[in-house]
């Protein structure tokens, strides 16, 4: 039975990604190709009169339609540190634009960055498949499909107009235990935990909804929402989208918290096999409550290294403490701390009731001393 689920949630996921829509392509705007390059020349270009900046002209060397071709393309930078940025023999990322009018331009637009992130990425399967060996290799087939739900089912089905809410929240039904089931097998704990997970995707999911229209957080906090919103002329709801972003940030969390309380209440059953339900659900809660305080204490610090420079600028501007939280930039990433801590908080009891009150009432469990992590 257990295995006849995990084929037909693979079957699934199949299926949803085969029927989803292609994009039509417009044609009445421009058409933009991305191509990458090498810098072998740079050249300054005199300013126009009363403008005190650089105009820069560069030479790249690009491969397009397999042959080598040499491009200029014009870039003008306001502050000197980043007419600075570029180099002879930078890899570059250029972008071919070309109108309806079969008009052609090219753009600098960004170093090439491939290289380092796939060696980074190499580094990390590595140790991976190293330190975990069969789990680790399970665990990285998971994260794939991962990438496949969130590349192929959540951004196309969003980009088409769907509520990203509710688009999210099916795509973390597939998702859950398909990754649960890879990394930590085809057992009942697992199964319990992910009904934790679940239920405490729904709770967080809620308690979302309730706190970012109460706050009235508009989701416009960064430049590529405004792009966003423009390039699809208004399908996408940019509030709504801020919701499905608060989904996956949790769901990225739960994992560890709902697969580690199914463990321990697993472990003291085996170890007691008299173990009353009371009984173990305490004990099983009291590791939980380290698991909590070890975790929101990382998640909390994670959120605030990312809005460093965000808060540096708030302060440098001599700005209250209650004007720099009350801005929407500040404020949403503090919901957003709260909302998935609240999240990670409730989990503990959830998983832990659920598994200790079916693993209480199974007469055998076996023992799995790879199961439980601790932090």
């Amino acid at each position: 039975m257990k295995k006849i689920l995990f084929v037909a949630s693979f079957l699934l996921l199949l299926f949803v990604v085969s029927v989803l829509p292609a994009r039509a392509q417009e044609t009445s705007v421009p058409i933009t190709e991305t191509i990458y390059g090498k810098i072998t020349d740079i050249v300054e270009q005199e300013a126009p009169v009363g403008l005190d900046i650089s105009i820069l002209k560069y030479t790249v060397q690009v491969k397009e339609g397999g042959e080598d071709k040499t491009i200029e393309s014009v870039i003008s930078t306001l502050p000197d540190f980043l007419t600075a940025g570029y180099q002879i023999g930078d890899k570059v990322v250029v972008n071919k634009i070309t109108t309806p009018d079969d008009v052609v331009t090219y753009n600098i637009v960004d170093y090439v960055r491939t290289t380092p992130i796939f060696v980074l990425l190499a580094i990390f399967v590595v140790v991976t498949v190293l330190v975990a060996k069969r789990k680790g290799i399970l665990s990285l087939i998971g994260l794939v499909f991962s990438f496949i739900i969130i590349f192929k089912l959540i951004l196309p089905s969003i980009l088409s107009g769907n509520n990203p809410v509710l688009i999210t929240l099916i795509a973390a039904s597939i998702m859950i235990p398909i990754n649960f089931y890879l990394a930590h097998g085809l057992n009942r704990k697992t199964t319990y935990a992910v009904v934790s997970t679940i239920i405490t995707l729904i709770l967080t999911g809620i308690l979302s909804i309730i706190f970012v229209n109460w706050a009235k957080l508009t989701g416009f906090t960064s430049d590529e929402a405004g792009f966003l919103q423009a390039m699809t002329n208004g399908v996408i709801n940019i509030k709504d989208l801020l919701l499905a972003a608060i989904i996956i940030g949790a769901l990225g969390i739960l994992d560890d918290i709902t697969v580690s309380q199914s463990s321990i209440a697993n472990q003291l059953k085996a170890t007691n096999p008299k173990i009353k339900f009371e009984e173990l659900f305490l004990r099983t809660l009291e590791v939980g409550k380290d698991h909590i305080a070890s975790l929101v204490n990382t998640l909390i610090l994670v959120y605030t290294s990312t809005a460093l420079p965000l808060l540096l600028l708030f302060l440098n501007n001599n700005e209250s403490f209650l004007e720099t939280v009350n801005r929407e930039v500040v404020a949403q990433e503090i919901i957003q701390t709260l909302i998935a801590s609240i999240g990670l908080i409730a989990a503990v009891p959830i998983s832990t009731l659920i598994a200790a009150y079916f693993i209480s009432k199974q007469k055998h469990v076996k023992a799995d001393d790879h199961s439980a992590h601790h932090h």
